[in-house]
């Protein structure tokens, strides 16, 4: 489930309108959204491990094959928009408000784009259950996450005046990613989060950045 859904224009990660696409790729992209939509809907439907590639490919109108170039691995088809995700990711830490530490910026993002379920939107709630009552795509959520560390690392260095190949960095955005995953379990999710980021703020106080 992703936010492109909305129908609305993509924007570039400066918020200049993204160049318009050819006809070839809005097929492809017509294509990848179909199966997708597919996949998640009998996902939501019967569950993740009740439901075979060739089932989600039949009700896409597409062959296994097609449904592999789009969707290397099954957990795939719930999670995409890599690209997408990783600039509001870093949007969250370069655009955030004068006097707002980074750590606070990467709390709010989480709790905005990866708290267990958001109010009033029952899709969501429903998507997030089925990710996170299902092993398989909770890790491979994470570790999609977990793969924008080196980028995130490099932006909070810019941002906070320290040089690139700062431990301090990398640790920072490696925990910020890693710290949704405190509030599976938990009574309170949000709170669960919140409190994992506060850590990470006492902490990364200590080192005296130019953050802010």
């Amino acid at each position: 489930m992703t936010e492109s859904s909305s129908g609305t224009q993509k924007h570039s990660e400066t918020g200049v309108p993204a160049a318009p696409m050819g006809r070839r790729e809005r097929k492809k992209a017509a294509t990848r959204r179909a199966i997708a939509d597919a996949a998640l809907r009998l996902f939501l439907e019967r569950g993740y491990d009740a439901v075979g590639i060739r089932e989600i490919a039949d009700a896409a109108d597409v062959s296994t094959t097609t449904l592999f170039k789009h969707f290397p691995v099954k957990e795939a088809l719930v999670f995409d928009e890599d690209a997408e995700q990783e600039a509001r990711l870093l949007a969250a830490v370069r655009e955030r408000p004068r006097g707002r530490s980074i750590p606070a910026a990467l709390c709010e993002h989480a709790l905005r784009h990866r708290l267990a379920a958001a109010e009033g939107d029952a899709r969501f709630t429903a998507f997030s259950e089925l990710v996170n009552n299902t092993p398989a795509l909770r890790d491979y959520g994470q570790g999609m996450w977990l793969r924008h560390t080196s980028a995130l690392a490099r932006v909070i260095a810019e941002e906070s005046g320290l040089p690139a190949d700062d431990p301090a960095c990398t640790a920072l955005a490696h925990f910020a990613l890693e710290a949704p995953r405190a509030a599976h379990g938990h009574d309170d999710p949000r709170q669960a989060v919140v409190r994992a980021f506060e850590l990470l703020e006492n902490g990364w106080q200590t080192l005296g950045s130019a953050d802010g």
